[in-house]
Protein backbone atom coordinates (compact mmCIF):
# COMPACT_ATOMS: atom_id res chain seq x y z
CA UNK A 1 0.00 0.00 0.00
CA UNK A 2 1.49 3.45 -1.00
CA UNK A 3 2.67 5.70 1.82
CA UNK A 4 1.09 9.14 2.49
CA UNK A 5 3.51 11.23 0.32
CA UNK A 6 3.01 8.85 -2.60
CA UNK A 7 -0.79 9.06 -2.31
CA UNK A 8 -0.54 12.88 -2.31
CA UNK A 9 1.55 12.83 -5.50
CA UNK A 10 -0.97 10.57 -7.25
CA UNK A 11 -3.89 12.82 -6.25
CA UNK A 12 -2.04 15.94 -7.49
CA UNK A 13 -1.31 14.29 -10.86
CA UNK A 14 -4.95 13.31 -11.34
CA UNK A 15 -6.17 16.82 -10.51
CA UNK A 16 -3.73 18.36 -12.99
CA UNK A 17 -4.86 15.97 -15.76
CA UNK A 18 -8.48 17.00 -15.22
CA UNK A 19 -7.78 20.75 -15.15
CA UNK A 20 -5.77 20.93 -18.42
CA UNK A 21 -8.63 20.08 -20.87
CA UNK A 22 -11.05 22.25 -18.84
CA UNK A 23 -8.72 25.25 -19.16
CA UNK A 24 -8.33 24.62 -22.91
CA UNK A 25 -12.10 24.50 -23.36
CA UNK A 26 -12.54 27.76 -21.45
CA UNK A 27 -9.87 29.42 -23.55
CA UNK A 28 -11.56 28.33 -26.80
CA UNK A 29 -14.89 29.72 -25.58
CA UNK A 30 -13.33 33.06 -24.71
CA UNK A 31 -11.70 33.33 -28.15
CA UNK A 32 -14.98 32.68 -29.99
CA UNK A 33 -16.80 35.10 -27.73
CA UNK A 34 -14.48 37.97 -28.56
CA UNK A 35 -15.09 37.52 -32.30
CA UNK A 36 -11.36 37.59 -33.02
CA UNK A 37 -10.88 35.65 -36.23
CA UNK A 38 -14.47 34.35 -36.07
CA UNK A 39 -18.04 35.45 -36.58
CA UNK A 40 -20.75 35.48 -33.91
CA UNK A 41 -21.31 31.73 -34.39
CA UNK A 42 -17.63 31.01 -33.96
CA UNK A 43 -17.05 29.99 -37.60
CA UNK A 44 -14.21 31.70 -39.51
CA UNK A 45 -15.16 34.61 -41.80
CA UNK A 46 -14.82 34.29 -45.56
CA UNK A 47 -11.26 34.94 -46.70
CA UNK A 48 -10.64 37.96 -48.96
CA UNK A 49 -11.01 37.12 -52.63
CA UNK A 50 -11.43 38.55 -56.11
CA UNK A 51 -15.10 38.05 -57.03
CA UNK A 52 -16.67 38.25 -60.47
CA UNK A 53 -20.39 39.02 -60.44
CA UNK A 54 -22.60 38.64 -63.51
CA UNK A 55 -25.48 41.11 -63.08
CA UNK A 56 -28.54 42.28 -65.01
CA UNK A 57 -28.06 45.47 -67.02
CA UNK A 58 -30.61 47.37 -64.90
CA UNK A 59 -28.29 46.99 -61.91
CA UNK A 60 -25.37 48.80 -63.57
CA UNK A 61 -25.25 52.02 -61.53
CA UNK A 62 -26.51 50.71 -58.22
CA UNK A 63 -24.19 47.70 -58.15
CA UNK A 64 -21.17 49.91 -58.71
CA UNK A 65 -22.12 51.64 -55.45
CA UNK A 66 -22.91 48.30 -53.82
CA UNK A 67 -19.54 46.89 -54.85
CA UNK A 68 -17.65 49.89 -53.49
CA UNK A 69 -19.47 49.64 -50.16
CA UNK A 70 -18.78 45.92 -49.94
CA UNK A 71 -15.08 46.36 -50.62
CA UNK A 72 -14.89 49.07 -47.95
CA UNK A 73 -16.42 46.77 -45.35
CA UNK A 74 -14.47 43.68 -46.49
CA UNK A 75 -10.80 44.72 -46.81
CA UNK A 76 -8.86 42.66 -49.30
CA UNK A 77 -11.90 41.66 -51.35
CA UNK A 78 -12.33 43.02 -54.88
CA UNK A 79 -15.65 42.81 -56.71
CA UNK A 80 -15.71 43.01 -60.53
CA UNK A 81 -19.06 43.23 -62.34
CA UNK A 82 -20.09 42.16 -65.82
CA UNK A 83 -23.44 43.66 -66.85
CA UNK A 84 -25.70 42.40 -69.63
CA UNK A 85 -29.23 41.25 -70.32
CA UNK A 86 -30.20 38.35 -68.06
CA UNK A 87 -30.62 36.00 -71.03
CA UNK A 88 -27.08 36.84 -72.19
CA UNK A 89 -25.74 36.20 -68.70
CA UNK A 90 -27.54 32.84 -68.61
CA UNK A 91 -25.86 31.87 -71.87
CA UNK A 92 -22.47 32.81 -70.43
CA UNK A 93 -23.09 30.65 -67.36
CA UNK A 94 -24.12 27.66 -69.47
CA UNK A 95 -20.94 28.10 -71.52
CA UNK A 96 -18.86 27.93 -68.35
CA UNK A 97 -17.86 31.59 -68.03
CA UNK A 98 -15.55 32.02 -65.02
CA UNK A 99 -17.64 33.84 -62.41
CA UNK A 100 -18.71 33.55 -58.79
CA UNK A 101 -22.17 35.13 -58.49
CA UNK A 102 -25.16 35.64 -60.79
CA UNK A 103 -27.94 38.22 -60.33
CA UNK A 104 -30.78 38.27 -62.87
CA UNK A 105 -33.79 40.55 -63.34
CA UNK A 106 -36.32 37.72 -63.13
CA UNK A 107 -36.81 34.37 -61.46
CA UNK A 108 -37.58 32.56 -64.72
CA UNK A 109 -34.06 33.04 -66.04
CA UNK A 110 -32.54 31.95 -62.75
CA UNK A 111 -34.83 28.92 -62.52
CA UNK A 112 -33.48 27.75 -65.85
CA UNK A 113 -29.99 27.55 -64.32
CA UNK A 114 -30.67 25.26 -61.37
CA UNK A 115 -27.93 22.86 -62.46
CA UNK A 116 -25.40 25.68 -62.50
CA UNK A 117 -26.42 27.65 -59.40
CA UNK A 118 -26.80 27.18 -55.69
CA UNK A 119 -29.98 28.23 -53.81
CA UNK A 120 -31.17 31.74 -54.67
CA UNK A 121 -32.22 34.78 -52.64
CA UNK A 122 -34.32 37.66 -53.97
CA UNK A 123 -32.35 40.81 -53.20
CA UNK A 124 -34.59 43.53 -54.71
CA UNK A 125 -37.76 44.30 -56.64
CA UNK A 126 -38.61 46.81 -59.36
CA UNK A 127 -41.54 48.11 -61.43
CA UNK A 128 -42.08 49.21 -65.00
CA UNK A 129 -42.61 52.77 -66.19
CA UNK A 130 -42.91 54.44 -69.58
CA UNK A 131 -39.80 56.38 -70.57
CA UNK A 132 -40.53 59.20 -73.01
CA UNK A 133 -38.41 61.80 -74.73
CA UNK A 134 -37.45 64.59 -72.35
CA UNK A 135 -40.47 66.73 -71.53
CA UNK A 136 -42.88 64.11 -72.92
CA UNK A 137 -43.59 66.10 -76.13
CA UNK A 138 -46.15 63.57 -77.38
CA UNK A 139 -48.18 63.80 -74.16
CA UNK A 140 -48.10 60.11 -73.37
CA UNK A 141 -50.10 59.58 -70.17
CA UNK A 142 -50.76 55.85 -69.94
CA UNK A 143 -49.87 52.51 -71.46
CA UNK A 144 -52.74 52.50 -73.95
CA UNK A 145 -51.30 55.64 -75.57
CA UNK A 146 -48.43 53.49 -76.87
CA UNK A 147 -50.69 51.86 -79.48
CA UNK A 148 -50.76 55.12 -81.45
CA UNK A 149 -49.26 54.26 -84.84
CA UNK A 150 -47.72 57.73 -85.07
CA UNK A 151 -45.44 56.97 -82.12
CA UNK A 152 -42.08 55.26 -82.39
CA UNK A 153 -42.15 52.81 -79.51
CA UNK A 154 -39.25 50.54 -78.62
CA UNK A 155 -39.48 47.43 -76.43
CA UNK A 156 -37.10 44.76 -75.18
CA UNK A 157 -37.09 41.41 -76.95
CA UNK A 158 -39.55 38.85 -75.52
CA UNK A 159 -36.75 36.60 -74.23
CA UNK A 160 -35.41 39.46 -72.09
CA UNK A 161 -36.91 39.83 -68.58
CA UNK A 162 -38.12 43.39 -69.14
CA UNK A 163 -39.55 42.26 -72.48
CA UNK A 164 -41.55 39.54 -70.74
CA UNK A 165 -42.72 41.99 -68.08
CA UNK A 166 -43.73 44.46 -70.79
CA UNK A 167 -45.75 41.80 -72.59
CA UNK A 168 -47.61 41.01 -69.37
CA UNK A 169 -48.52 44.67 -68.90
CA UNK A 170 -49.72 45.03 -72.50
CA UNK A 171 -51.57 41.70 -72.57
CA UNK A 172 -53.39 42.51 -69.33
CA UNK A 173 -54.99 45.48 -71.12
CA UNK A 174 -55.41 43.67 -74.45
CA UNK A 175 -53.08 46.16 -76.11
CA UNK A 176 -51.03 45.54 -79.24
CA UNK A 177 -47.96 47.70 -79.78
CA UNK A 178 -45.84 47.52 -82.92
CA UNK A 179 -42.33 48.48 -81.79
CA UNK A 180 -39.83 49.98 -84.17
CA UNK A 181 -37.21 47.69 -82.65
CA UNK A 182 -36.78 44.92 -80.07
CA UNK A 183 -33.70 45.44 -77.93
CA UNK A 184 -31.39 42.94 -76.15
CA UNK A 185 -31.67 44.59 -72.73
CA UNK A 186 -33.43 47.37 -70.88
CA UNK A 187 -30.54 49.82 -71.19
CA UNK A 188 -30.70 49.54 -74.97
CA UNK A 189 -34.40 50.47 -74.78
CA UNK A 190 -33.58 53.46 -72.62
CA UNK A 191 -30.77 54.57 -74.94
CA UNK A 192 -33.09 54.59 -77.96
CA UNK A 193 -35.38 57.01 -76.13
CA UNK A 194 -32.47 59.12 -74.84
CA UNK A 195 -30.99 59.51 -78.32
CA UNK A 196 -34.30 60.42 -79.94
CA UNK A 197 -34.52 57.21 -81.95
CA UNK A 198 -37.80 56.37 -80.20
CA UNK A 199 -40.59 58.40 -78.63
CA UNK A 200 -41.20 56.00 -75.77
CA UNK A 201 -40.28 52.63 -74.31
CA UNK A 202 -41.09 50.40 -71.36
CA UNK A 203 -38.24 50.25 -68.83
CA UNK A 204 -37.74 49.89 -65.09
CA UNK A 205 -38.33 52.92 -62.90
CA UNK A 206 -34.71 52.71 -61.74
CA UNK A 207 -33.50 53.10 -65.33
CA UNK A 208 -35.27 56.45 -65.65
CA UNK A 209 -33.70 57.51 -62.36
CA UNK A 210 -30.28 56.51 -63.67
CA UNK A 211 -30.85 58.61 -66.81
CA UNK A 212 -30.80 61.73 -64.60
CA UNK A 213 -33.28 63.90 -66.46
CA UNK A 214 -32.45 62.79 -70.00
CA UNK A 215 -35.87 61.16 -70.32
CA UNK A 216 -39.26 61.70 -68.67
CA UNK A 217 -41.05 59.08 -66.59
CA UNK A 218 -44.72 58.23 -66.97
CA UNK A 219 -45.85 55.99 -64.14
CA UNK A 220 -47.93 52.86 -64.58
CA UNK A 221 -50.49 52.30 -61.78
CA UNK A 222 -49.75 49.31 -59.54
CA UNK A 223 -53.02 47.66 -60.55
CA UNK A 224 -51.81 47.58 -64.16
CA UNK A 225 -48.16 46.94 -63.41
CA UNK A 226 -45.93 43.96 -62.64
CA UNK A 227 -43.31 43.39 -59.98
CA UNK A 228 -39.85 42.46 -61.21
CA UNK A 229 -37.82 40.29 -58.85
CA UNK A 230 -34.01 40.11 -58.76
CA UNK A 231 -32.68 36.75 -57.50
CA UNK A 232 -29.01 36.26 -56.68
CA UNK A 233 -27.08 33.00 -56.40
CA UNK A 234 -23.56 31.70 -56.21
CA UNK A 235 -22.38 29.57 -59.11
CA UNK A 236 -21.43 25.96 -58.46
CA UNK A 237 -18.22 26.51 -60.42
CA UNK A 238 -16.99 29.36 -58.22
CA UNK A 239 -13.46 29.01 -56.93
CA UNK A 240 -14.35 31.24 -53.97
CA UNK A 241 -17.47 29.64 -52.44
CA UNK A 242 -17.06 31.24 -49.02
CA UNK A 243 -16.52 34.77 -50.33
CA UNK A 244 -19.26 34.38 -52.96
CA UNK A 245 -21.78 33.20 -50.36
CA UNK A 246 -20.81 36.08 -48.06
CA UNK A 247 -21.42 38.60 -50.86
CA UNK A 248 -24.87 37.22 -51.73
CA UNK A 249 -25.83 37.22 -48.05
CA UNK A 250 -24.62 40.81 -47.65
CA UNK A 251 -26.91 41.99 -50.46
CA UNK A 252 -29.91 41.51 -48.15
CA UNK A 253 -28.39 43.38 -45.19
CA UNK A 254 -29.45 46.93 -44.18
CA UNK A 255 -26.33 48.65 -45.63
CA UNK A 256 -26.86 47.08 -49.05
CA UNK A 257 -30.61 47.57 -48.97
CA UNK A 258 -30.21 51.28 -48.20
CA UNK A 259 -28.17 51.69 -51.38
CA UNK A 260 -30.76 49.78 -53.39
CA UNK A 261 -33.66 51.79 -51.98
CA UNK A 262 -31.91 55.09 -52.68
CA UNK A 263 -31.59 54.02 -56.32
CA UNK A 264 -35.33 53.39 -56.54
CA UNK A 265 -35.45 49.63 -56.06
CA UNK A 266 -37.92 48.05 -53.66
CA UNK A 267 -37.12 45.76 -50.74
CA UNK A 268 -37.31 42.02 -51.54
Amino acid sequence: MPDAPTRRHIALALATALLVPLAAACGAKDTAGTGTGADTQGSPPAAPADLTVLAAASLTEVFKAVGAAYEDSHPGTKVTFSFAGSQALAAQVKQGAPADVLVTADTKTMDGLRKETNPTAVIAKNRLVIATAKGNPHRINEVKDLVDARLKVVLAAPEVPVGRYSKKVLDAQNLTVHPVSLEPNVRAVLSKVEWGEADAGLVYRTDVAAAKGKVTEVQIPDASNVVAQYPAATLKTTKNPGAATAFVSWLTTPPAQRIMLEAGFQSP
